[in-house]
């Protein structure tokens, strides 16, 4: 199989997760995209979703899903959403699409948190995938000697607005030993919105697909 088939074949998988009347959490991304195709076969089994970024909520509306805020929901039975990367800790970067800051309100506002990843994006040690920050621009100098001090490379994310109004710092050559005291410790930074890494609240559930099949962890 190739990438795109995998996506659409742990899509698939996802669906078992929803139950009849909830409202669902959904994230962004291409392998989301997949799964809002294959949601809307069911739609009539769902109540409503609530979506972490307007690429996704216009899908959603495309498709005739009710698409509802978070405020609306309040506590969500179940998130779904992919990954830049996943360790067996099911620990994450996200943020590739740059809708990392919603996804993780999501992610710390649901019960249960499902990750759908093809295999290639299963590592054993996170941070081949540069780390994604939200910032505000004001910091954006500051932030990156900071990042340096990490022992990153930060590189601007050219030409690009977060849903939020900010922009994106890439971080390359992170060494991610410690996930979630990086993630904690990055957050603490003023200027910093949030940082692609779900550590603290990594993925309950995560479903990788491969040319063998979809494994659970």
């Amino acid at each position: 199989m190739n990438q795109n088939e995998k996506k659409i074949k742990v899509a698939e998988e996802a669906l078992q997760y929803i139950e009849s009347g909830c409202v669902l959490g959904v994230g962004s991304g291409t392998t989301v995209n997949c799964f809002i195709e294959q949601l809307s076969k069911i739609k009539s089994k769902i109540d409503a979703v609530v979506s972490a970024s307007e690429s996704s909520s216009k899908l959603l509306i495309s498709k005739n899903i009710r698409v509802i805020s978070l405020k609306e929901a309040g506590r969500i039975p179940i998130y779904i959403d992919g990954a830049d990367e996943s360790n067996s800790l099911k620990q994450l970067i996200k943020g590739g699409g740059g809708a990392l800051t919603r996804e993780k309100i999501l992610a710390q506002s649901s019960d249960r948190f499902v990750c759908m990843i093809d295999d290639s994006k299963f590592v054993s040690k996170l941070g081949s995938f540069p780390l994604p920050i939200e910032v505000i621009d004001v910091a954006s100098s500051i932030l990156a000697l900071e990042l340096i001090k990490l022992g990153g490379r930060p590189v601007l994310r050219e030409s690009f607005i977060t849903d939020n109004g900010n922009i994106i710092l890439d971080v390359h050559n992170l060494n991610i030993t410690e996930p979630i005291k990086l993630e904690k410790s990055i957050n603490n930074l003023p200027g910093v919105v949030t940082n692609g890494l779900f550590a603290i609240r990594p993925a309950d559930d995560l479903l990788i697909s491969s040319d063998k099949g979809i494994e659970k962890i």
